[in-house]
């Protein structure tokens, strides 16, 4: 095995040099690798562009233009747009698997700032899936053995990062816990009467009004509007300091997504999240036993913005003709996907908990 210098083409293929076959990036050993002479190519990592970017500038950014040499395809069926180098030609879409796809003449769009390669190879993400199926265990008992498991295929996820300085003027409702003691009588089976004494508590409430800033970091946003958003969150979090410069070379092999979501829109997302925040952190700082915050008018400042890949590895496997998606975050190899359940399984499993609460419940009221 050798290792020496990349040349890279002007379709932004990578040639090994020793055979001049097309070199994919390998994540197992994160260079470049050609499968035909098993030549290793180093990629020189630099993190020169993990800078924040001024979000009022976005559309008048210099480097808004991703390469020439990367084509987008559109499919027709649920609209999800993918890059490719140009060499390549998609044959299916890798969302719906439709074959109803085509090039456009759309530009990529804003070219992402950094990347985090695949850490992830396919075979051990193959092997994390027949992990993950395999405790499914309240999915049909046949599942393990007569699942056909689809393409798996390895694609960067468009993501924004935003970052925002705040400072907020609220108002909040405070409710004080107070205890007062009220008489009351108890009647026993003979008739005898009992009187007895117990704190019974009360709420005092007033209002405030107070001040909040706070800095917030790295927001992080898909900008994917696939059916995949809920695995997405539950493959999450990755680790954002393994970002490096985005290199073309990271996506010889594989695909990534042309961003749904624009900057504009994933701003609003991203302020959604802050406000909840900013309100959790007032509800934290301020001294009482029920706070309810009314009213906070925040102001934005410095808002920045990244644009960032990050990798999964995408598929579906197929049960009693349905077709289930699911993924694998391709840094850390969590796994995420939709399995059909056995409603048999359930309902033994509640009538189980059915059985263990009476049970109890027939154990104490005897003590």
């Amino acid at each position: 095995m050798t290792h020496t210098d990349v040349t890279r083409s002007a379709t932004a293929n990578f040639k090994c040099p020793n055979c001049g076959g097309n070199a994919l990036f390998d994540p197992s050993i994160n260079e470049l690798r050609c499968p035909f002479c098993e030549t290793v190519i180093p990629i020189e990592r630099t993190t020169l562009n993990n800078i924040e970017l001024d979000y009022t500038e976005a559309l008048l950014a210099a480097n808004t233009a991703w390469s020439d040499d990367l084509r987008v395809f559109h499919c027709n069926n649920c609209g999800a747009e993918t890059i490719l180098q140009g060499q390549n030609v998609a044959d299916f879409c890798s969302f719906c698997g439709s074959s109803h796809i085509e090039k456009t003449d759309n530009n990529a769009g804003i070219r992402p700032s950094l990347v985090i390669p695949f850490h992830i190879a396919r075979t051990q993400a193959e092997a994390m899936f027949k992990e993950w199926i395999n405790k499914r265990y309240l999915a049909p008992s046949k599942l393990k053995t007569s699942h056909t498991l689809d393409r798996l295929t390895g694609i960067y996820i468009p993501y924004w990062t935003y970052d925002t300085q705040t400072s907020s003027h609220y108002t909040v409702k405070i409710g004080t816990h107070y205890y007062v003691p009220e008489t009351y009588t108890t009647t026993d089976a003979n008739g005898n009467t009992t009187t007895h004494t117990r704190m019974v508590q009360h709420t005092r409430w007033h209002t405030e009004n107070g001040y909040h800033e706070e800095f917030f970091d790295d927001v992080l946003i898909h900008a994917t509007n696939k059916n995949t958003d809920h695995l997405l969150r539950k493959i999450e979090p990755f680790k954002l300091h393994d970002l490096v410069d985005y290199q073309d070379a990271y996506l010889s092999g594989f695909i990534a997504e042309r961003y749904a979501v624009p900057i504009e829109a994933g701003w609003r997302r991203a302020r959604d999240e802050v406000d909840a925040g900013i309100s959790a952190s007032i509800e934290g700082k301020t001294r009482g036993d029920i706070v309810i915050v009314q009213h906070v008018d925040t102001a934005y400042d410095a808002i920045t913005y990244k644009h960032i890949l990050l990798p999964i590895w995408l598929s579906s496997f197929q049960f009693n003709g349905e077709v289930y998606p699911f993924i694998v975050n391709g840094q850390s190899g969590k796994v995420a996907g939709d399995a059909p359940t056995s409603w048999v399984k359930v309902s033994l499993l509640v009538l189980l908990g059915i059985a263990v609460i009476t049970m109890l419940y027939l154990y104490f009221s005897n003590q």
